[in-house]
């Protein structure tokens, strides 16, 4: 099908429109005239091209230092970090500029920015958490400075995202030493896992393998440790019958329990053999 005459003047009107405007950015990338600079930075700002205002902003920074301009500039390339999605880069800007302004007009905004940005940066709960123990840490802060603010429901949805994040990391890495057969830790991290999280989705999950832990544990103990041992299995199955009397896993507690209870009979002889 032929391009009309019509289609290809469109074309390159428009391709010289681009090149005209590309050669007005790197003539103004190249420009000593900060006002100018700064005026197109704003523009582009405003336009939503957050790249060139970012480009633009980060030279004109040092250069408006001491002046009226310096404050917004700042907080506008803080702003073009993350609209780019560069949060590790927004967070740190965020940051500097609420230590530089913190009476600032934006200083609620960028408050808040850099704690979103900490927060869209948190990992996946199976990698380290240090960056969401951050995260919380400057959502705390903005919610303490600023209890009324409008994005006071936002910040607590994303405390809550965090929460259950690190309540994930603590229990997977708990299950983990349970499926690595490492009993001792298991039955460690399992019992601070509950206290940590007692209302959590995983407790009745994290009850029942506390307690298959404790078990085995007791299983593969030396015989004079295994009558203390089976004797926590006994005490953790009572726990789990009182917390969860329908579970699913209450046939296999109950085998642990009855299991541990003939031990401990068979342990008495040797306990009274060693208190005398």
């Amino acid at each position: 099908m032929p391009i009309s005459r019509l289609t290809v003047l469109f074309l390159l009107v428009s391709t010289l429109l681009l090149g005209a405007c590309a050669s007005g950015y790197q003539r103004l990338l190249k420009s000593t005239d900060v006002n100018k600079k700064y005026e197109a930075a704003v523009k582009y700002y405003d336009k939503g091209d957050f790249f060139r205002a970012g480009t633009l902003l980060e030279d004109l920074i040092p250069l408006l230092k001491g002046r009226p301009e310096a404050e917004k500039a700042q907080f506008y390339f803080a702003n073009t970090n993350y609209k780019q999605r560069n949060y590790v880069l927004s967070a740190f800007y965020f940051k500097q500029f609420t230590d530089t302004y913190p009476n600032s007009p934006y200083a609620e905004e960028a408050y808040y920015l850099h704690a979103k940005s900490l927060f869209l940066d948190s990992p996946g709960y199976e990698l380290d958490q240090t960056n969401t123990v951050s995260a919380l840490e400057s959502i705390q802060d903005f919610l303490n400075r600023y209890a009324d603010s409008k994005f006071k429901q936002e910040t607590e949805n994303m405390s809550q995202e965090l929460q259950k994040k690190l309540e994930n990391k603590a229990f997977e890495s708990a299950r983990l030493y349970y499926q690595l057969r490492y009993n001792q830790a298991a039955v460690v991290a399992l019992t601070n896992f509950q206290l940590q999280y007692p209302a959590s989705a995983f407790a009745e999950q994290a009850a029942f393998l506390r307690l298959t832990a404790q078990y085995a544990w007791a299983q593969e103990s030396v015989e004079d440790k295994q009558r203390e041992r089976f004797l926590a299995a006994v005490a953790f199955y009572q726990q789990y019958l009182d917390a969860y009397p329908k579970s699913k896993n209450l046939k296999a507690a109950q085998d642990m329990y009855d299991v541990s209870q003939a031990q401990l009979v068979r342990l008495k002889p040797a306990a009274a053999s060693a208190s005398n």
